[in-house]
């Protein structure tokens, strides 16, 4: 089970009028994917990144059947959902962002799709609702229109576009409002094209 530790930045909480939770991929840590918060944070914004314990949300594949990523899975689910719920307590769900990279990215997806409310964005940078096959019935509630980003690569080696575009259309019914964008021969990375992209439908408005 992991550990609940959430490394912090930007507007104390309770001083904040809104928050990003930034949630790193496989092997790398919570101080990596806070540097992420440059490209779209402004000093009213409260900055959260939940560190996994061994650096990796769940051990195996996100297209293994679940069983074999628990507890894992459901103990990183349920990190994200009560770091959610604090942020809660003190700001609206439409003024929290939820971003995740690579095993972050899928774990962004799942949590949010598990939970789902008006949120102020949710960006996926490559990655997809976890499972070895989609199980409809893991996921409830209503997003209200919430953006949604998903972008990935035509040959990611670890998360294939099927996958993506299944989370779309899933995540669509759930009421947000996807957006997924194709890039051609993409490298398991995060581009300028996909930070440009989320800062045009989340936060220029």
């Amino acid at each position: 089970m992991h550990t609940y530790r959430i490394i912090e930045k930007g507007k104390p909480l309770e001083q904040a009028e809104k928050a990003i939770i930034l949630l790193h991929g496989r092997g790398a840590d919570a101080n990596d994917i806070l540097t992420l918060a440059d490209k779209f944070c402004d000093d009213k914004f409260y900055i959260a990144a939940p560190q996994a314990t061994n650096n990796a949300w769940y051990p195996y594949s996100f297209l293994s059947p679940e069983s074999i990523n628990e507890p894992w899975l459901s103990s990183a689910v349920g990190m994200v959902n009560r770091l959610i719920d604090t942020i809660s307590l003190q700001l609206p769900a439409e003024k929290i962002y939820i971003m995740g990279f690579s095993q972050g990215a899928c774990l962004a997806l799942e949590a949010t799709a598990q939970n789902a409310r008006g949120y102020a964005g949710v960006a996926a940078f490559t990655g997809g609702l976890i499972g070895e096959k989609i199980r409809t019935d893991k996921y409830s509630g209503n997003f209200e229109g919430t953006k949604v980003f998903i972008g990935n690569s035509d040959i990611d080696p670890h998360v294939p576009l099927e996958r993506s575009e299944e989370s779309k259309n899933i995540m669509e019914k759930l009421g947000a409002n996807v957006s997924l964008r194709i890039y051609p021969g993409m490298p398991h990375t995060i581009i300028q094209d996909e930070i440009e992209t989320v800062k045009k439908i989340m936060f220029l408005h």
